[in-house]
């Protein structure tokens, strides 16, 4: 017996070493076959246990380790396995579980507080997790500084893009290409575009002079090409890429993602983004390119890849292109869905609204747009511009002025008391004109009196009063005016004018006011009016009249030559006693009296019949050559063909008019119109157009 148990511990001490010798090449799948070897001699050593997790988690068997972990509760102590327990579930994306696994450890060590922070940027608590950082940085001192600042800069990088926080000023310098991305990040949330590139382009490594870059760092290894490179730097030019889209460059930033494409990285997130990016370039239009981008943002892992915006982002664009692309069923699903998910987010129900306008369900749009408004007061505001917008594409402008009116945070603002007086105008609607101008007014006298909205609320009233007629309405605006400026002579002017209408007597104590006639006598040069382009009579510059000029200057009855008209000349063979033909100046196709030539029988055809037949006698046998038989379609305006001197002066027929030509002529008149108000109808029928919403592109940071 002793002796097998001194054999037993012999291969133990054997397979320890096998099991370090592993560990230090780093070949962990050896290290794993001696560990199962050392638990079939003691199943219970906690040792051999602990270091089969290890090895698994350095293979990236993540399951397993967690499953040997929770097979062997009783032997391995939470605290002994905390980490490693709660590493396994972060890889695995159960980063809740691995909060709670980190917050039970009796102790925090440091590698738990890097794990927490990483925890916690994933749940995108970024206050805690700057916190975090903050304490590993002022009490840590090892190798990873570099490492810890980075995560920092990112934190700090996620607050200004998601949450608009103002970054402080950490005071970490950009010395790697890491730290100078995410500086950039930082730069545009704060909208600094032009200084996030030149971070961006400083960490590409483009411009050299100011720091160290990965392209130098890359450059430095001789098995890294360029190709790497670029795969490596897709990350920062998908960032420049968005800073053009921004920037409204979006031809460059298209060119740029689909370069970015091309190179197939690795990282789905990117991918996603980059697809997501060029769909909201393309908007309506190129829809079969964004269909295909779309399936890039499906691939597997996107969701742990990015934040809850930028998924939010994706799922929003894709209800947009569904609609643009007429699937309305699926439109309406996602945007349901989505609905579902943020309550109280205001786009799914503007999507919804828009599908219903483009199948023409107006009411039903503003009836979902309304009860939105009332389950959500907080969005209730942009709900109820958009109805009223609708309500405007539908011409009841009346009832779009009550919707806009009802939103009190909105209704003393300048611009939407200049909508609802236009729109009241445009009804001629001039009482709620003046009472939108008096409600402005007033609330500008409470809050902010004298203020400079307030007096131009004022002078815009006494305008709109005046301009329709309303004197007697515009006098206390006028005075309010002339109170607090009595040097505007202009204000005095119209207030005297008001005041002429309805008391004459305090129009004249007024008119005292205004300054004499000497003071406002104005240094205006005559000549220079009068020679000027807007002159009616320009006085001609030149040397005193001659004689001869003056006489003919001043003989002003003499009246001017004439000029001769030449008589116009008259067609040969012209008859005055005959009416002309109106249709003379017409080609002999389009006359109404035109019968067309009998085609195929030409007489005296040489050549036609059987053989031995003349032609000689036909003129004999053709009774219509007879001076006994008269013509069976005698010509237009000729009484009776006697006699070959008839003939002779018979009147052409471009000088006569034919019988019946006026009435034929109207038919076809009538013809002729009645074609073109089927044209203007086919017009009108083809012009009709319907409104809908095309909402601005939502695009993600990448980080």
């Amino acid at each position: 017996m002793a002796a097998a148990a001194a054999g037993g511990a012999g291969t133990a001490a054997a397979l320890w070493t096998e099991v370090n010798r592993s560990g230090q090449n780093g070949d962990f799948g050896r290290a794993l076959k001696s560990l199962n070897k050392l638990l079939q001699i003691n199943k219970d050593d906690v040792t051999a246990l602990h270091c089969k997790v290890v090895c698994l988690i350095q293979n990236g068997s993540f399951k397993e380790a967690l499953s040997v972990i929770h097979t062997h509760t009783k032997v391995l102590t939470s605290d002994s396995i905390t980490f490693e327990k709660a590493y396994c579930e972060y890889r695995l994306n159960r980063i809740e579980n691995a909060l709670k696994t980190i917050q039970s450890a009796s102790q925090q060590t440091d590698k738990l507080k890097e794990l927490h922070g990483q925890v916690l940027y994933r749940l995108e608590r970024y206050d805690e997790c700057l916190a975090v950082y903050r304490d590993l940085i002022r009490n840590s001192q090892d190798d990873y500084e570099e490492e810890r600042k980075t995560n920092l800069s990112a934190v700090v990088a996620a607050q200004s893009t998601w949450e608009k926080v103002e970054p402080e000023d950490l005071g970490l310098q950009e010395a790697t290409y890491e730290l100078c991305y995410n500086a950039a990040c930082a730069l545009i949330g704060q909208g600094r575009l032009n200084e996030a590139m030149e971070n961006l382009q400083k960490a590409e490594g483009k411009n050299m002079g100011r720091g160290q870059c990965y392209r130098s760092l890359c450059h430095s290894f001789f098995d890294v090409t360029e190709e790497d490179i670029e795969a490596e730097l897709a990350i920062i030019h998908g960032q420049m890429a968005y800073i053009m889209q921004l920037q409204g460059r979006t031809e460059d930033a298209l060119q740029l993602y689909n370069q970015i494409i091309k190179l197939k990285p690795t990282d789905v997130g990117l991918i996603a983004v980059i697809a997501n990016n060029i769909i909201t370039i393309n908007k309506d239009q190129n829809v079969f390119d964004s269909k295909k981008k779309v399936k890039l943002t499906n691939a597997d892992g996107v969701e742990h890849k990015l934040s809850k915006k930028q998924l939010q982002a994706i799922e929003f664009n894709k209800a947009l292109l569904a609609m643009y692309t007429n699937q309305a069923d699926q439109c309406r699903k996602l945007s349901a869905s989505l609905q579902s998910q943020n309550p109280e987010h205001l786009l799914p129900v503007l999507i919804q609204a828009a599908q219903l306008c483009r199948e023409k369900q107006h009411a039903k749009a503003i009836e979902l747009l309304q009860d939105f408004a009332e389950q959500s007061p907080a969005n209730s505001a942009q709900i109820k511009l958009t109805m009223a917008q609708l309500k405007i594409a539908q011409g009841s402008v009346t009832k779009a002025c009550i919707i806009l009116r009802s939103i009190e945070e909105l209704k003393h603002k300048p611009g939407m008391v200049s909508a609802l007086v236009t729109m009241y105008g445009h009804e001629e609607d001039i009482d709620s004109a003046i009472e939108v101008f008096t409600q402005a007014i007033q609330w500008y006298q409470e809050y902010q009196p004298k203020s400079p909205v307030h007096l131009s609320l004022i002078r815009e009233a006494a305008n709109f009063k005046l301009k329709y007629g309303r004197k007697k309405e515009a006098i206390s605006d006028l005075e309010e005016l002339w109170k607090q400026n009595p040097k505007d002579i202009h204000t005095l002017a119209q207030l005297i004018s008001a005041y002429s209408l309805v008391d004459p007597e305090k129009a004249k104590v007024l008119s005292k006011h205004l300054p004499s006639s000497d003071t406002m006598s104005l240094k205006v040069d005559v000549d220079a009016l009068e020679n000027s382009p807007g002159a009616t009579y320009v006085r001609k510059k030149g040397g005193k009249l001659t004689g001869e000029n003056q006489q003919k200057e001043q003989g002003q009855g003499d009246v001017k030559k004439k000029k001769r008209k030449k008589k116009g000349k008259l067609p040969k063979n012209y008859d005055p006693k005959v009416t002309p033909d109106p249709e003379r100046w017409l080609p002999m196709r389009e006359r109404s009296y035109y019968r067309g030539r009998k085609k195929g029988k030409k007489k005296d055809q040489i050549g036609k019949g059987t053989q031995g037949a003349t032609t000689a006698g036909t003129s004999e046998l053709d009774a219509s050559k007879t001076a006994s038989s008269p013509p069976t379609s005698p010509r237009p305006g000729s009484s009776t063909a006697t006699s070959s001197a008839a003939t002779s002066n018979m009147i052409p027929p471009r000088h006569q008019k034919p019988a019946g030509a006026a009435a034929t002529k109207k038919k076809q008149q009538q013809k002729k119109k009645k074609g073109v108000a089927i044209y203007r109808i086919w017009l009108l029928a083809g012009a009709g157009g319907r409104a809908v919403f095309s909402p601005l592109p939502i695009t993600v940071v990448l980080l």
